[in-house]
């Protein structure tokens, strides 16, 4: 079984929420790479999302970006996140790690290539922004052959052939995007969401995390009502980024913020397991 497999069967039958924290490789330093992913667990994290960085985004909102060109300035590659992952590995053994990012650098490594060094490394997943399912059946199946997952986005606006279309050559879980907008957008609506999520359940058994709009506590537990997992990047970017300028350290700060997630989320009465799954 999957390392994803192994995470979400044991949330299911706790009765929890995942929690899935996004940071950005090489941010805030190269060197606190693999010291930040062992916090973010060791405070709470089920899943790892390690953002790839990328000079010209189309999802990410100006919390991500910033980051993003702080890690480009330090010549941060998908080399050094596969490197990071296997560094990782070497002590845990357990938790999933998900590269997020966009297509152009995999295509510059080599989809084949991409697809064995990262497995290699312990890479368990991938969300590929401008990868849309319906243009990427071979690179889907590439990776599903080196024991790696696709996982793909849906919106509010994603149809109803879209929800079958990511049924059909996704796995691991399923990215919904909780409102129009990039990260770090704000207005997040749960009873909307909820309903989204019930029509996507209609075409997939698979986890459904959601994520963009999610900054605190309060919009964590709301949308846990409803979501196998919630997924929070931009606010705790901006919780190191503003630690960092206050001259703290911004990998304590991002544990105690995750900690805090963790907490409000695991105070929700359980739920029920065949609701989750």
């Amino acid at each position: 079984m999957s390392r994803l497999k192994t995470t979400f069967s044991r949330l299911y039958s706790t009765g929890k929420t995942g929690l899935i924290p996004y940071v950005t490789a090489g941010d805030p330093s190269r060197e606190s790479v693999v010291a930040l992913m062992h916090v973010l667990v060791s405070e709470g994290a089920d899943v790892l999302e390690l953002g790839v960085p990328f000079s010209d985004p189309m999802a990410d909102g100006p919390v991500i970006q910033r980051s993003s060109e702080r890690a480009l300035s330090r010549q941060v590659s998908l080399h050094d996140c596969l490197e990071w992952v296997a560094q990782f590995r070497i002590t845990d053994r357990a938790t999933p790690v998900v590269l997020m990012g966009y297509a152009n650098p995999i295509e510059r490594f080599g989809i084949e290539e991409f697809a064995k060094a990262a497995s290699k490394a312990g890479v368990d997943g991938t969300i590929i922004v401008d990868y849309p399912p319906e243009e990427c059946e071979d690179f889907s199946r590439t990776l599903q052959q080196n024991n790696i997952d696709p996982i793909f986005l849906l919106a509010p606006t994603s149809t109803q052939a879209r929800m079958k279309d990511v049924a059909r050559l996704g796995s691991g879980y399923l990215y919904y995007v909780s409102l129009r907008g990039v990260t770090g957008a704000a207005n997040i609506e749960p009873k909307a969401v909820a309903d989204r999520l019930g029509l996507i359940r209609q075409f997939t058994t698979m986890p459904i995390g959601v994520g963009f709009g999610i900054s605190d506590a309060a919009s964590a537990v709301a949308v846990a009502q409803s979501a196998d997992a919630v997924v929070i990047g931009s606010a705790l970017i901006r919780i190191m980024e503003d630690a960092q300028a206050a001259n703290q350290n911004p990998i304590e700060a991002a544990g105690v913020f995750m900690a805090s997630i963790r907490s409000a989320l695991d105070t929700m009465p359980a739920k029920r397991s065949s609701e989750a799954a």
